[in-house]
This record gives structure tokens, sequence and C-alpha cells, in this order.
């Protein structure tokens, strides 16, 4: 069981990765930006989430400067994911998208680069170009966003290596039970975006009821739910205060029976698209 903000998993290829840590989707470039990705390192994240696609990467690479500087960090010590976008998919334009990614964040490497969606008939091309960063030494673990157990299974008939992170949209309407028991058993470690439900859970009664019981806030359960169920999380803000609260989530513990009626709230429903129907 994690229990710090610092504290890793453990990927199939050995690599440790944050266990939490501040995801940027629709944050625009500028200083709220780079003020949120600061204040996180600040306060002790080592992990920050972007993609191509969030046209962020430079306010994203600034911020991790500056940071580092502030707060007398390596760069080893941070784990930095980006995504190749649908459009850059095959092989060659994978290759190239990874460079431009680097060359925005001001990076020589990224920690993980994941293929943004499963894009058919184009994402095992992609694959094989994440493979050949991989081997290259140019990314230290590779992996997947948005695949469905059916994807993963296409992917893994021509792979050479098998993805070490697969990161899906996960919070108690969407437990993805069948692909939490799949990864699992592969050796995949599954990462939850939108693990708030874009703030469409901070009414719900269990919720509120164990916030109450437990002293937090809704929000902190169900991040202290995902990291019970051995998900890594990475919830966005751009607020100071609520990238601290967000976090603070190590000084207590969900019961067995806490955690069922949590999961008892699952309803497959989606706030984001179903990645067997998505044409972007």
């Amino acid at each position: 069981m994690l229990r710090n903000l610092q504290d890793t998993v453990k990927l199939h290829n050995g690599v440790q990765m944050p266990g939490f840590g501040l995801g940027v989707f629709k944050v625009e470039e500028g200083e709220e930006l780079v003020q949120a990705v600061k204040s996180a390192i600040a306060f002790g994240y080592r992990s920050i989430d972007t993609a191509a696609i969030y046209g962020n990467e430079q306010g994203v690479g600034q911020a991790i400067r500056e940071a580092l500087e502030e707060n007398n960090l390596r760069r080893e010590e941070l784990f930095v994911t980006s995504k190749v976008w649908n459009a850059d998919q095959g092989y060659d334009s994978t290759l190239a998208a990874y460079e431009t990614s680097l060359s925005k964040l001001g990076l020589d490497s990224l920690d993980l680069y994941l293929i943004h969606w499963p894009v058919e008939g184009k994402f095992k091309e992609t694959w094989r170009a994440l493979e050949t960063l991989y081997k290259a030494g140019r990314v230290k673990a590779i992996g997947v966003s948005n695949f469905h157990v059916h994807h993963l299974e296409e992917l893994l008939k021509d792979a050479e290596i098998k993805p070490m992170v697969n990161q899906v949209e996960f919070h108690p309407r969407l437990s993805q039970q069948a692909l939490r028991d799949y990864t699992k058993a592969q050796g995949i470690q599954l990462e939850a975006w939108s693990p708030l439900m874009q703030g469409g859970l901070l009414d719900n009664e269990t919720l509120v009821e164990l916030a109450a019981k437990h002293g937090k806030s809704v929000t902190q359960i169900i991040l202290r739910w995902d990291l019970q169920h051995g998900v890594v999380t990475i919830p966005k803000s751009t607020k100071a205060h609520r990238i601290a609260e967000n976090a603070s989530i190590y000084d207590f513990e969900l019961s067995g029976e806490d955690m069922a009626r949590i999961d008892a709230l699952n309803e497959d429903r989606r706030v984001g698209p179903d990645p067997d129907n998505f044409d972007f």
C-alpha cells in the first residue's frame, strides 16, 4: 500500500512510477498552468501527466524547469508523461511526434509515453514506434490509454514489449472491473483519468456519508478508493489549495465495507468517449 505522495508502484519493467500525480487536461498555456505545476511539485507531487493534444507541453516544460531549480530537485526525481495524438499515429509520424513533444517540453526524454486512443488500423504501427523508442533508451516506459481488453489482446498478438500502463477513465460510476482483472493478470498498471468524474460525484449520498465518517472531502474519499484499488491516479486542478487537498489522502484508510459501498456505485457510466466509438 502506498503510504505517502512520493511512494511508487513498480512497473513490469522495473521502473518506479509515482502512485499519484497531477493531470493538466484542458489547462491552457499560460501563468495558471505554470503555477499549478509548480505548486504541485512544491507540495511533493513527482508525477506530471500531459499530452500533445492538450496544447500545453511548452508551459509544463517551463514549470518543470523552474520547479526543479526552486525546489533543488534533479530531473530524475520527476516522472513526466505525454501521449501521441491520433492524427500522428503510424510508425514514422509517431517517432516525429515524440521528438516534437520533447522539444516543446524542453526535455531529453520522457518517463512514460502513451498511445492516446486505439485508432483502428494504426495503433499497432504506433506501438512498434514506441517499442523502437523504448529499445533505444529514449523513454523509460511505454503504454496505452483508453484501451479496452480486446484492444490490448489485439496489440499483444504482435507486440514485442507488453504495455507497462493503461490509462483509462476510472471513477466510482465506471469501476472497470473486467479491465482491472485483465490488466492485473497481465502485469499492466492501470491509471485513472477523470477520477472525480469531472465533479459529477461531489453530492453523491454514499460518498458524502463516507466523507463525514472519515473527516475528509468527497474528493479525498474517491482518490483514496483509487489508491486502495492499486490504481495510479492523476486528478486535475489548477488551484494550490485543491492540489494540496487532493493529495492529503495518506492519513486514513477506507475499510473493506467502505470500499464495497463505493464499488456498488458502478453503473458503467462514462463522461468521456467510449474507446469503441470515437470519431477524432
